[in-house]
């Protein structure tokens, strides 16, 4: 059995009814502990920040060897379960998608997102399906995340975003998905139809106008991601900073709020080579 195979159960088990997992997602090793370090009760990557920390654009573009090499560092330097931000799994073809998330499930990670996006969904199925066969493969228990894009990417009328999203979750969880995730869903009575509608946790994405933790958590939402927010803001100050620093000379604001050296160094004194 996979030395894993404990971080699996363990994840699974913050999926159960009646819990609300809050996932501020990371990007590198350093976010990741960070994350770590605040309490988090498990690391959820954000694709676009993984992208954008390797020099690609989001969208299926980063290689799968790259987006693997960043995901071993952070498993590396974390003690808790990690679960990976796989896109739309690089590949159109299943077989692919499962080698990639195979040789995820290699370097300890114990569950993945797999998006829609625009495509039908027969082709999220067989993806579903065909990452489903190589995770039991592997003796380990993958949770499966599957996310659907009806709500971002505003598939159909706003009148069927439900009844469509709810569809679909019935096709993925037939062909083997442990989650529905609905990026852009904040509406409370929309939320609140979604975990009404299907039996898989409910995961949905910090936005701008979505309700607390405590109402969402009311409404029967099991997992909450903070997607690519916390990585955008982090950008954002870099930038601000960097502008600062270039405009006057001076330090101001350079250190308001910063992680000490010696602090951030530590983080990473235990993790061996």
């Amino acid at each position: 059995m996979s030395v894993y195979a404990d971080a699996a159960e363990r994840f699974r088990g913050l999926h159960a009814v009646g819990r609300t997992l809050v996932l501020p997602n990371a990007w590198d090793a350093a976010s990741a502990r960070l994350v770590e370090g605040a309490g988090a009760a498990a690391i959820a990557t954000t694709s676009s920040g993984v992208a954008w920390a390797n020099g690609y654009p989001d969208g299926d573009v980063i290689p799968p060897r790259v987006l693997v090499d960043a995901v071993t560092r952070i498993v590396r330097v974390v003690a808790i379960p990690v679960s990976v931000d796989a896109e739309g799994g690089y590949a159109e073809d299943p077989t692919r998608v499962a080698e990639t998330v195979r040789a995820l499930i290699d370097v300890g990670v114990v569950g993945v997102n797999l998006e829609d996006g625009s495509r039908a969904p027969d082709v999220l199925c067989a993806k579903v399906t065909a990452v489903r066969e190589a995770a039991v493969r592997s003796g380990i228990d993958l949770f499966v995340n599957a996310r659907t894009d009806v709500f971002l990417r505003g598939l159909v009328p706003p009148e069927r975003r439900v009844a469509e999203t709810l569809a679909r979750a019935a096709r993925y969880r037939d062909a083997g998905c442990d989650g529905l995730f609905v990026p852009a869903a904040s509406d409370p009575e929309d939320i609140a139809a979604l975990v009404a509608g299907t039996e898989l946790p409910v995961n949905v994405m910090v936005m701008p106008g979505l309700p607390p933790i405590a109402t969402l958590a009311a409404l029967g939402v099991r997992r909450v991601s903070a997607g690519a927010a916390i990585a955008q803001a982090v950008h954002g100050l870099t930038r601000r900073l960097a502008a600062r620093l270039l405009a006057d000379g001076g330090d101001a604001g350079l250190f308001e709020g910063a992680v000490p050296y010696a602090e951030l160094n530590g983080l990473f004194a235990a993790t061996g080579s």
